[in-house]
């Protein structure tokens, strides 16, 4: 591991680096929440840690700020958790191997965690500086934001009495975010029934593709494994007889999948055909993709004669099927916001288990009509097919404020640090403040960030000399906030 001691702000890093060390990934928060209330403890501040390891650290106001609107700022304690297929880690049990090359940090071989690790990496260095000019400040720190904002869902914020909340959430340095899109999860499954079959095994694999956050990168018309896959095994039905024995892919509902396998039996004779097949097809998705996913790749690979249980062809009909036919990436854009995703789909995760084959979605939509039309469109299908679906996870959008004096105040900050003006955005992923804004009336809410590339991937990396900018912005943000 390369140290971050010699990276400014020092602080800062400091904390992001001993926030590595500790294994955080969604729903293995307990350790990181801990670390946040022994902290909160050593340095004398009050706090509260509820029964989902939720954290909240309260800083009173600095010498002639005691009057001035408390500020809220928040950010989650959960990272997704990537790794390559050669990197042996245990995100249950190991912290990330930080590497610093030119202006970026990075982990070796994982996903970095810088969202949202900085977050709260800016937010302990701010609790531990000395000497700051700042209101009153709440900070609220969640868990399992990236598997459904669960933490901000569950958390109980009547203790606050900030008005103006800045979450630290975003990617894109001097992008200023004041609306997002609401969303659900939804997972469709359908019964499957198997028998005993003897055939030549063959493994089918759908790999190389860039992936990437559905809320994020769902409008670069990166390939889906689990789409293509499915587009795959159908065009195989079309010219020869096989049976599915294994079809998994995809980690995350909200992570474009990357990586899909399926395992089949095939009749010796047709051996030529499915190379040929799979040759085709590499040359297809080389050539459809070489813009957006260069480096996608199938490969095929003949393995042994096998006697094995397979899907019957009736429960391989419905599988194919749903796989060809659930809607998948953008379905509108915005009519209101120039290039804004209104709706979507990611088909994130495939599962075949013994008795059902799942599928599941992470759905957007800033319309809740859109939102849910789109549900029902997946019930009409799936129970179609003769499945049922289930929905969680649901949240609501983050709407658009005419007024805003926070966003005001972040105007005229960066204005004057930057010589320039801010971008004003909404987007189309998920972002807690909707669910704060639900739960706190009249709140006024921006999302921000330093520059973060790759994130939800094992190629994600943390601009150093941005998150000096954005913490000398923070800062005077804050000075400001009287």
């Amino acid at each position: 591991m390369d140290s971050l001691n010699n990276l400014e702000p020092k602080l800062v890093f400091h904390y992001f680096e001993e926030i590595s060390k500790i294994p955080h990934g969604s729903k293995n928060t307990k350790h990181i929440s801990d670390y946040c209330v022994d902290f909160a403890k050593e340095h004398g501040f009050d706090y509260i840690q509820d029964e989902w390891n939720n954290v909240i650290i309260k800083k009173n106001a600095s010498k002639g700020y005691e009057d001035a609107p408390t500020i809220i700022l928040q950010g989650h304690l959960d990272m997704v958790c990537e790794n390559d297929k050669d990197c042996n880690i245990d995100f249950e049990k190991d912290g990330l191997d930080l590497r610093v090359e030119g202006d970026y940090v990075y982990a070796n071989g994982t996903t970095l965690g810088g969202d949202d690790g900085i977050a709260i990496a800016y937010s302990l260095a701010i609790l531990a500086s000395e000497g700051l000019e700042h209101p009153a400040l709440e900070f609220v720190f969640t868990v399992d934001e990236e598997i459904g904002l669960i933490g901000a869902t569950e958390i109980d914020l009547s203790t606050l009495k900030g008005k103006r909340l800045i979450n630290i959430d975003s990617e894109e340095e001097g992008i200023f975010l004041i609306s997002c899109a609401g969303g659900a999860k939804v997972m469709c499954q359908l019964p499957v029934d198997y028998l005993m079959v003897k055939g030549l095994l063959c493994e089918v694999k759908v790999n190389g593709l860039l992936g990437g956050h559905s809320g994020i990168e769902i409008d670069k018309k990166r390939g889906n494994s689990n789409i293509i896959m499915g587009r795959i095994l159908h065009e195989l039905s079309n010219i020869m007889p096989f049976t599915i024995a294994l079809l998994e892919g995809g980690s995350k509902d909200n992570a474009i999948p990357r990586e899909t396998t399926s395992q089949i039996l095939i009749d010796v004779k047709d051996q030529e055909k499915f190379k040929s097949l799979i040759e085709k097809y590499d040359k297809i998705l080389k050539n459809e993709f070489k813009t957006s996913d260069p480096d996608v790749t199938v490969t095929g690979v003949i393995k042994e004669q096998s006697k094995i249980e397979v899907l019957t062809p009736k429960s391989r009909e419905l599988v194919l099927f749903l796989l060809r036919n659930i809607p998948d990436g953008v379905q509108e854009m915005s009519a209101d916001i120039k290039g804004l995703v209104e709706t979507s789909l990611n088909a994130g995760i495939i599962t075949l288990g013994h008795e059902t084959f799942s599928l599941h979605s992470g759905l957007r939509s800033s319309i809740e009509t859109k939102k849910d039309e789109l549900i029902e469109k997946l019930k009409y299908l799936t129970e179609f097919l003769g499945g049922e679906i289930s929905v969680s996870g649901i949240y609501p959008a983050w709407e658009y404020r005419k007024e805003s004096p926070l966003r005001d105040l972040f105007i005229e900050v960066y204005k004057e640090q930057y010589h320039k003006e801010p971008e004003i955005k909404a987007i189309h992923a998920g972002l807690e403040c909707g669910i704060f804004s639900n739960k706190i009336s009249d709140l006024d809410c921006i999302s921000f960030g330093p520059n973060i590339e790759g994130i939800h991937t094992t190629n994600e990396k943390l601009s150093i000399s941005s998150t000096k900018r954005v913490w000398e912005f923070i800062i005077e943000v804050l000075k400001r906030s009287k």
